[in-house]
């Protein structure tokens, strides 16, 4: 299950502006709604772009459409990351030339706030771009990027059509894949890691962790021991932590 639509995004009314919208800079468009049973040429036009370009869209009621946006939209929204999603090319030069060449992974962490709070942590360390799966991700909008303040426009963000499989391209692409779980069996300590660069560090969503498909992309698990009694911490906060620890491991190489 999806959460609710985060208020305050950026939201695109009108057929005509999410025409060109899709037609210019699809890389902005995050969710395009059009309402149910909405049935003319540029109805069918955006939702042809939206299949060809990668955007997902949404068949919503006029309810919906409602409760999303005030004003007269005529049937048709687009939700806008105005930073723009980036290509996967772009992204892994990026982390290649990084200070920091890593990559972090977000698999279902749907909370705006801590997917904000990980993206500024990252680019304070000097990181090289987020993964975020099309489906089931925090919407990177107001709330988010009140947590970044202005990281999410430094850093190349992309979303991928299927996560494991983006995790495929960039094994085979020379970057070691690390998954961060609570601990278990096969899970190491962080702290005895000795992280292969370039890296991507997966993390699991707040409620759930990783899934299956991520996690058997994972070359190693690891744990952040908590010898004060605490079984588990806010993924922001355990993401700030591992990504310290990936920091300072950079730093002993060099």
């Amino acid at each position: 299950m999806t959460r609710p639509e985060e208020p305050g995004g950026h939201l695109l009314p009108g057929v005509r502006a999410v025409l060109e919208l899709l037609r210019l800079s699809p890389e902005r468009a995050d969710m395009v709604y059009i309402r149910r049973g909405r049935r003319d040429a540029r109805s069918e036009e955006i939702l042809d772009l939206c299949r060809a370009r990668g955007v997902r869209f949404r068949l919503s009621s006029p309810e919906e459409l409602g409760r999303l946006y005030a004003g007269r939209c005529q049937g048709v929204l687009a939700r806008v990351f105005e930073a723009g999603f980036s290509g996967l090319e772009e992204a892994l030069a990026a982390a290649r030339n990084a200070p920091l060449p890593l990559l972090l992974a977000l698999d279902q962490v749907l909370d705006p706030g801590n997917a904000g709070t990980l993206v500024r942590t990252l680019c304070a360390l000097g990181g090289g771009g987020l993964v975020i799966p099309k489906h089931q991700a925090a919407y990177l909008g107001a709330g988010a990027a009140r947590s970044a303040a202005g990281a999410l426009e430094r850093l190349p963000v992309v979303k991928a059509a299927n996560l494991g499989r983006t995790l495929d391209l960039l094994r085979d692409d020379g970057f070691s894949i690390y998954g961060a779980v609570s601990v278990s069996a096969g899970a190491r300590s962080v702290y005895e890691l000795r992280p292969v660069f370039p890296a991507v560090l997966a993390l699991g969503g707040e409620e759930k962790g990783l899934r299956p498909g991520v996690l058997r992309r994972c070359a190693e698990l690891v744990h952040i021991p908590m010898p004060g009694g605490f079984d588990s911490l806010n993924v922001a906060q355990a993401g700030g932590i591992l990504l310290g620890f990936f920091s300072a491991a950079r730093r002993d190489e060099r």
